[in-house]
């Protein structure tokens, strides 16, 4: 079953490991995998861009079927491998309705943390603009904070039970920590970061280039 899937991922990044968490949770060990450098643009060899043609990754293939896009990945496993592993998205329609918004919105999270990270790395200092800065700032700022006010003392995203919402945004909110986010500021974030850390399919999965590294950058100390 495993066997017959293959995944090109990159370390540290977390498209790629929400979906190594999902395959991990629905019990599909075992699976081809191949780790991928960036930084010396590894994910535009021609292997990766016939799996996936913009050359992002995660690029996924299982048999012949092609699924590209974190969150498609993960929606995939768990709706051909229902019966497998974790449940991810529960079967009552209040309990559904949460746990899509809050994989959703999660993405909205990645991509303020994104902005924000690339224009303070990609942009020379002297180059960057006060208002594109601030700007940046106070919408990463308000996203974090709107997740701050999200989390409950001893629970995961959406209830109590491990779902589709903490495959997705777990890694992220891994990411701010890491690159310095406050953990006096975001107590809440810090304590969930905490609660999830050692689960079996978050530590197996952990970025191997973090474990090698884990001191945090503190590009975010000031969100």
């Amino acid at each position: 079953m495993a066997e017959d899937m293959f995944l090109f991922w990159g370390s540290g990044s977390p498209p790629c490991w929400r979906a190594m968490i999902a395959l991990e949770e629905k019990g599909l060990q075992g699976y081809k995998n191949k780790l991928l450098n960036f930084e010396k643009g590894e994910h535009k060899q021609p292997e990766v861009l016939e799996v996936n043609p913009r050359g992002q990754l995660p690029a996924f293939r299982h048999g012949e079927k092609k699924v590209n896009e974190s969150l498609a990945i993960c929606m995939y496993l768990e709706s051909q491998f229902k019966s497998r592993g974790t449940k991810l998205i529960p079967d009552k329609a209040a309990d559904q309705a949460l746990v899509y918004q809050r994989a959703f919105e999660g993405l909205v999270l990645q991509q303020k943390l994104v902005d924000l990270l690339m224009y303070t790395r990609r942009v020379p200092k002297e180059e960057q603009q006060e208002a594109t800065m601030k700007r940046n700032m106070e919408a990463a700022s308000a996203e974090a904070q709107l997740w701050e006010g999200y989390v409950q003392e001893g629970s995961c995203l959406a209830g109590k039970d491990f779902t589709m919402a903490d495959v997705v945004v777990y890694p992220v909110v891994a990411l701010m920590f890491r690159f310095g986010l406050s953990t006096e500021k975001y107590p809440k974030l810090a304590k969930y970061s905490d609660f999830l850390k050692d689960r079996p399919s978050i530590k197996t999965t952990y970025p191997p280039h973090w474990r090698e590294s884990p001191q945090t950058i503190d590009m975010l100390k000031a969100l």
